[in-house]
């Protein structure tokens, strides 16, 4: 598939490529916010704060964690993925409450033989409930180079967006019973491990271990916009002004949205008609 990613940049807005060229203020850092919860050594937080990788190999993988909850937030982090054949592993970033009725927001990047795309795939669980994928292909190589990849959650959206692109909108669709996570909080969680089993072509394709150690990179972490909970209380501080907490995507933002599902789009609960016998889910028929 050669010719994949030479094909999409024939097709990249003038718009995309603005986009993609912006710079996380306010870095956070990483010995501050997060901290290494399990790899026995494979995750290192490097350059006094500013840099976290996460490594693979056939022994272990590794992952982090938030140090803070946050209850609603805009948050970026700066990812570059497992470059070359990453076939078989997957680098998940995502945020996640605890608990048996859980609630999280979910990135995973599927990893790929060499030359072929990765596939972006997202989710929302609310109340233990998920079964809300999509997935994408991207419009840029992550692995070249660090890209933003970013939540907004508030009381009445969640947005997916990358590089400041919109690519998913979930609504608060509580009024016809439609669960949104809005009452637990969540810390943010990343890990790179081993999914050959299914992460690629449905387990076809094998993680190939000549290649190891496999590795993720991370900066840029920004959560200034964001409530942070502790002990049952949540404070939202902010950068600017607390206009995320009803922030919805206006008609600029809207068209990219549309475009991006239009074009990157490969998979749609929405409209899987067969895995859904008894009818697609509530939020799809709004």
């Amino acid at each position: 598939m050669a010719s994949f990613k030479s094909s999409l940049s024939f097709i990249l807005p003038i718009a995309l490529l603005a986009a993609s060229s912006m710079v996380v203020a306010n870095a956070g850092n990483f010995n501050q916010d997060f901290q290494i919860t399990w790899g026995d050594g494979r995750a290192k937080i490097l350059n006094n704060g500013e840099l976290l990788t996460l490594s693979l190999d056939k022994a272990s993988g590794s992952g982090f964690q938030s140090k803070n909850e946050y209850l609603f937030g805009k948050i970026d982090m700066q990812l570059k993925l497992v470059p070359g054949n990453s076939a078989g592993t997957v680098t998940a970033y995502y945020l996640s409450s605890k608990g048996s009725t859980w609630d999280e927001i979910d990135f995973e990047f599927l990893g790929n033989l060499s030359g072929d795309p990765y596939i972006l795939h997202t989710n929302v669980f609310s109340q233990g409930k998920g079964n809300r994928e999509q997935q994408f292909y991207l419009w840029f190589d992550p692995t070249a180079d660090f890209h933003t990849y970013s939540i907004l959650w508030n009381p009445q959206r969640i947005v997916f967006s990358v590089d400041g692109t919109p690519i998913r909108e979930f609504k608060n669709q509580e009024s016809n019973g439609v669960p949104f996570p809005k009452n637990q909080p969540m810390r943010i969680y990343s890990s790179l491990w081993n999914a050959d089993d299914w992460a690629t072509r449905g387990g076809l394709i094998k993680t190939d271990w000549s290649r190891a150690p496999f590795t993720a990179s991370y900066r840029n972490f920004n959560a200034n916009n964001a409530c942070v909970s502790s002990n049952g209380a949540s404070s939202c501080s902010s950068s600017t002004s607390n206009a995320w907490l009803s922030e919805e995507l206006d008609l600029t933002r809207q068209e990219r949205l549309r475009w991006v599902q239009k074009n990157y789009m490969i998979y749609n609960y929405c409209t899987d008609a067969k895995r859904f016998p008894q009818g697609l889910p509530t939020e799809c028929k709004s």
